[in-house]
């Protein structure tokens, strides 16, 4: 690990230190919830001032690499896991892109009557059976979401019976079902987390979370699946690429 900062760069100190913290933070040095050196400590390994020292994990606090706790010091913060424009995926498939180590933990599994918004969004009558699968998911054994899917029981006769807890619900639905998602519609709102989802989820009640809603549909046009989830706001994150295709450019 870089301990010597070059001060005859035009780069000014704080920035410099704040690159070999990051360095030292991706390549591993320092993993998630490892508390960092001090202050003091950190100005005299790398001989600048607290104050330089202050403005580098200023800056990585506000990256979100690093979390500062009042009376305790500076902590690597945990992985924030992106989600923005991808192919129609699993859970399952989309953790392991990024390298995690997906897990579930099935909290239910059942057969109910579809109502409401359920009956609505699957195009149900009200009162069809629908197989409603809830999982608290987890990457790396963090919990990181609480999902709820709801499918018409007469696409997958059968279900409630079969093992979900280690196969990825659309892996069962291709090959035991011949089941194949075309495409989705996602809706996601800024919440409180309720008591019951923060205690799943291992955050505190009135934490920040995001909702979403699925809707995964066939070729055919015909809805296979409703999601509802409560993903963790502190490790989860949605990023958009906006591009550009009007022939005039961005309007402010």
């Amino acid at each position: 690990m870089q301990t010597v900062l070059d001060k005859r760069l035009p780069v000014p100190l704080y920035h410099q230190l704040k690159a070999v913290i990051l360095n030292a933070i991706q390549s591993g040095h320092w993993k998630p919830d490892d508390q960092l050196p001090t202050e003091s400590e950190l100005a005299q390994t790398y001989g600048v001032s607290k104050i330089t020292v202050r403005e580098a994990l200023r800056e990585l606090s506000h990256m979100r690499y690093v979390r500062r706790e009042q009376g305790r010091g500076t902590f690597v913060a945990s992985a924030h896991l992106e989600q923005g424009p991808r192919e129609l995926t699993s859970f399952t498939e989309e953790m392991r892109r990024r390298g995690y180590r997906s897990s579930s933990r099935v909290l239910a599994s059942d057969v109910v009557p579809a109502e409401g918004a359920v009956a609505e969004k699957l195009e149900l009558n009200e009162g069809e059976q629908v197989f409603r699968l809830r999982r608290l998911r987890l990457a790396n054994g963090q919990p990181m979401g609480v999902q709820t899917a709801y499918l018409p029981v007469s696409l997958v006769p059968g279900l409630p019976k079969r093992t979900l807890g280690s196969r990825s619900l659309y892996e069962i639905l291709r090959t035991d079902y011949k089941l194949v998602p075309a495409r989705a519609r996602e809706r996601h709102t800024a919440i409180v987390a309720g008591a019951e989802t923060a205690a799943l989820l291992g955050i505190h009640k009135g934490s920040p979370a995001m909702a979403g809603e699925r809707v995964t549909f066939l070729a055919s046009g015909h809805p296979l699946e409703l999601v509802e989830s409560v993903m963790r706001g502190d490790q989860y994150e949605i990023v958009l690429d906006l591009v550009n295709t009007g022939p005039e450019g961005f309007r402010s």
